[in-house]
């Protein structure tokens, strides 16, 4: 075993470069589209898409921070499996960046709108899954748990932990039907899980 500092230190720059690059995808308007948009406000306007993307994809990979930071309140020690299955729930938090991408490009497209969104759903749901692979990991048996870790507040996490797939996997569903329904059931899971961790 060893202790979780560095790991922690780790992941905080990870998440650090994904929320960064988010903004990245909210384009300056080139001269050409100020003029077709006629003028700079309605350029600016019509960029609403890549605005939705950014603070959804913000509000995602911050409440998946803060999640993640939460776990080492009551897990302070590694191994190996543990750093392992840590560097798989950070590969879908780098990854968020790019369905973002894809959803503010095709939000405006009637055609294109629903595959963006079923690519937006799946990442979060790969996203869920490993992060509950990654808290269940930990405290299955107490295995990295603090010693005297509240029992009673790691049961009512791990079951907040997990109604994220299946939620997830029903917005994934509805993705297919109802894009912009699909997208309202983003907005209310991030609503919830921005709720604090512990409640009795």
């Amino acid at each position: 075993m060893c202790e979780s500092d560095r790991l922690e230190t780790f992941c905080d720059g990870v998440f650090a470069i994904a929320i960064t690059l988010l903004v990245l995808e909210i384009r300056v308007p080139t001269a050409e589209r100020v003029h077709a948009a006629g003028g700079l406000l309605h350029a600016l306007a019509g960029l609403w898409p890549s605005y939705l993307g950014y603070v959804l994809g913000f509000l995602t990979i911050g409440i998946m921070w803060a999640n993640h930071h939460a776990i080492f309140q009551y897990v302070r020690r590694t191994d190996r499996y543990f750093l392992l299955v840590n560097v798989l729930f950070l590969l879908t938090i780098a990854f968020v960046p790019f369905p973002t991408a894809v959803l503010a490009e095709y939000l405006p497209e009637p055609a294109e709108r629903g595959d963006a969104v079923v690519l937006y759903s799946a990442t979060m749901v790969a996203m869920a899954l490993t992060f509950n692979a990654l808290w269940w990991y930990a405290v299955r048996g107490g295995r990295l748990l603090e010693p005297d870790a509240d029992l009673h507040a790691v049961r009512t996490i791990g079951r907040r932990y997990l109604m994220g797939p299946p939620a997830y996997g029903v917005v994934l569903v509805l993705a297919f039907f109802a894009p912009w329904a699909a997208l309202a059931g983003h907005a209310l899971l991030a609503l919830l899980y921005l709720l604090p961790e512990r409640g009795r």
